[in-house]
């Protein structure tokens, strides 16, 4: 298992960070996912040989949110 960790922006709301827990926690190989939106900061515990880093990423951006580089 390894973690990620990823700045979001674009986060208003606490519905905005739990969507987004929800859509990250739904991937196959994610074991576990925190978003902080005070923090702008989320965090995926995931299995590299289900899920890559870069799925994950557009993942977030597919929820509407960016991640800066």
């Amino acid at each position: 298992m390894q973690t990620a960790f990823f700045t979001v922006e674009g986060m208003t709301c606490d519905g905005c960070s739990s969507g987004l827990q929800k859509a990250l926690s739904a991937l196959d190989g994610v074991v576990s996912a925190t978003v902080d939106r005070a923090a702008a900061r989320a965090s995926v515990d995931y299995d590299p040989g289900r899920v890559s880093p870069s799925s994950l990423r557009a993942a977030i951006e597919d929820a509407g949110f960016d991640v800066p580089a």
